[in-house]
């Protein structure tokens, strides 16, 4: 049994907490403007707020902030007429630190709350003052009939003053006297750059020497239905400026199961964006908070850019950074679902729209399918990939999308629609393995570089086989992903191996050498080992197909996908560029004229003799050269092997001209 020797309750010591708050509650001592003005803010919207419910009937006024600024006396005010204080309240609030008035307030409001958010929540915030300010003082008068103006200071110990005030006008004015190192605060624009990065969507006008220092409208907050595409666009260009017009945004406006509002920007994504660095602003109340949200936002979708405002977002005491917890989890799960809802809604409702946005679009869709499976879920059936079928006749479907949409959030276009009906085309995957069921089911071709692997892709073209083109960086990943999402599908990069489509089997075993009784494809293979003289190549001899005998390549390299794919993991693993394989496959294309001829050079012995006569030494220059074009194709080509190539170059070209002048 446990024996219970005293209880009673922690006491603190205000003398010994007083100096920790006012040094290290707030990591930048400029934000001490941000807590002034959202207090004067708080003290105007509760004055609305007890004026709805009947408890004041005089006048309102035009509510405003004023800043105003005094060099001779070092000091900086912030004055509001909004709600005031009473000597009892000023006791209450402002002499208690870490007592805040604002839940027994809302509680006691709420059915007259008319849309207001109450700011502060903490109790603190006033006491950031002290962190620039050698002595702070306090003028106010309550918006009660028969109140008392009341004049509160403190010097930055725990004793203050409270007087009598001259005050006449309802309202609350704060003053600082500003310790010496902190006199950059007598700027005019270092306060019209606080007012900016913290203040400038607050709700009410903020006034520096008579003008209006703060823009106040916050478009996030606005009904959807209320702005035009250039209002959008206006307000990313005031984010960002200097940058390419987003491809379309997302407006967020939602209170249940979180009260989140916002607008979300898809960039186009240029080479230097850093993608692991978030550049969504997170506001509280239209009250910056941070440039940094990566908490609450998927990692997929840090590219975003915009806005996103919650009250529902657990901030630290300071409102500095994000509190992790669950909350935070399922406000970013939310995020990324309203995200696939606008992108399905745009591929159900203008095709052509989605496919010319998808080269950045696709980044952030395959990223999100890689890291988060309940985004793939809800995306899987918008993916799509540029194909070289001809989709004109209509024989790609268009699978209709349900999409489940809440009212108030949209999404919109930064552009008109294009039409894609003379390509490039696009289909998604379902739709390529059921329309090439009967020629190759269960397969497909693609292309990870449209200039190096073009004359791949034409000989599948050419003999009708679909390729599509995944040749942005995130597709070499993605492309293990899908093996893992579709089993029983076999994924063959163009230049991996050639389907038997592709290959004229007839031609394959002609006998051409009745002495030795071999065929084309055995003196071919030993023309191009000798001619070589690379162990580690492997040559090939194959008949490709063509409609006309020169619309196939002489020679292709071929790369085993299994080889290709362990090369590529290591040399991501090690942080490297993969170098070209030794090892790899020569495919030499025994019906193209160019081999033909030279295996009726290489014919009786030319190359083996002791001696090679001019033809011998033509033969071997000629394989030596197809071989280096079949390389270049695959850019496989270092600065030796360049130089190499070009002065065999010269030498086959010499030996051509003297041929052609004999």
């Amino acid at each position: 049994m446990t024996t219970i020797l005293e209880q009673g309750n922690i006491s603190i010591h205000t003398e010994n907490i007083f100096p920790i708050i006012k040094k290290w509650l707030y990591s930048d001592h400029e934000i001490f403007l941000r807590e002034l003005i959202s207090n004067a803010v708080d003290a105007i919207q509760k004055l609305r707020m007890v004026t709805r419910a009947g408890e004041y009937s005089g006048e309102l006024g035009d509510p405003e902030i004023t800043i105003a600024i005094d060099k001779d006396k070092y000091t900086l005010s912030v004055t509001d007429n909004g709600i005031g204080m009473t000597a009892d309240e000023v006791k209450e609030y402002i002499n208690q630190v870490a007592f805040s008035s604002a839940e027994k307030f809302v509680q006691k409001y709420a059915a007259s709350a008319g849309g207001e958010q109450i700011i502060g929540h903490f109790g603190l915030g006033f006491y950031s003052s002290f962190m620039v300010a050698k002595r702070v003082e306090i003028d106010t008068l309550s918006y009660q009939e028969g109140a008392t103006a009341v004049h509160w200071s403190c010097d930055g110990t725990t004793e203050f003053q409270l007087t009598d005030s001259d005050r006449t006008t309802r309202g609350t004015t704060v003053t600082l006297t500003l310790q010496d190192e902190e006199l950059e605060y007598l700027e005019p624009g270092r306060i019209r750059q606080l007012v900016k990065n913290y203040c400038d969507f607050m709700p009410v006008p903020i006034k520096l020497n008579g003008e209006q220092i703060n823009r106040q409208k916050a478009p996030w907050k606005e009904a959807p239905s209320s702005l035009t595409k250039e209002d959008y666009l206006e307000f990313y260009r005031y984010l960002y400026p200097f940058q390419e017009e987003p491809l379309l945004w997302v407006h967020l406006n939602t209170d249940y199961p979180y009260v989140i509002n916002g607008i979300l920007y898809f960039p186009k994504l240029r080479p230097d964006i850093d993608v692991t660095k978030g550049q969504i602003k997170l506001f509280c109340n239209q009250v910056f908070v941070s440039d940094n949200c990566e908490e609450i936002i998927p990692k997929f979708l840090l590219p975003l850019r915009g806005v996103i405002d919650s009250p529902d977002i657990p901030l630290n005491v300071s409102r500095s950074f994000l509190q992790h917890d669950r909350t935070v989890r399922k406000i970013a799960d939310y995020i990324a679902r309203k995200i696939a809802d606008r992108l399905k809604e745009l591929y159900r409702d203008d095709r052509a729209e989605y496919i010319r946005c998808w080269q950045d679009l696709g980044t952030f869709v395959k990223f999100g399918s890689l890291n988060d499976d309940k985004f793939k879920k809800q995306v899987e059936d918008i993916l799509i990939y540029r194909t070289t079928a001809d989709l004109r006749q209509g024989t790609a479907t268009n699978p209709a999308i349900e999409v489940q949409s809440e009212s108030g959030d949209v999404w919109e276009t930064a552009t008109p629609a294009t039409s894609s009906s003379e390509g490039p085309f696009y289909t998604t995957l379902k739709e390529y393995l059921e329309r090439n069921k009967e020629r190759h089911k269960n397969r497909v071709f693609y292309c990870t570089d449209p200039a190096s692997q073009a004359t791949y892709v034409d000989l599948h073209k050419n003999q009708g086989l679909e390729v599509l083109y995944m040749d942005s960086f995130i597709d070499t990943h993605f492309i293990s992903f899908l093996e893992r999402e579709y089993t029983d599908v076999k994924f063959s990069r163009v230049d991996s191996d050639l389907d038997d489509t592709l290959i004229d089997q007839d031609k394959a075993n002609e006998i051409i050498d009745p002495a030795t009784n071999k065929t084309r494809s055995q003196l071919i293979k030993e023309l191009f080992e000798k001619a070589l003289n690379k162990p580690k190549v492997n040559i090939r001899t194959e008949a490709l197909k063509a409609d006309h005998a020169e619309a196939s390549p002489p020679a292709m390299v071929l790369l085993p996908e299994v080889l290709r794919r362990l090369r590529e993991m290591n040399a991501l693993m090690q942080q490297q560029q993969m170098e070209f394989p030794d090892e790899h496959i020569l495919l030499v294309n025994t019906a193209h004229p160019l081999i033909q001829n030279l295996v009726r050079l290489s014919q009786g012995g030319i190359i083996q003799g002791s001696g090679e006569s001019p033809a011998a030494e033509m033969a071997k220059l000629v394989c030596q050269h197809v071989y280096d074009l079949a390389l270049m194709s695959q850019k496989a080509f270092d600065a030796d092997a360049m130089k190499a190539f070009v002065e065999r170059s010269n030498r086959v070209l010499t030996h051509l001209t003297e041929q052609a002048t004999k």
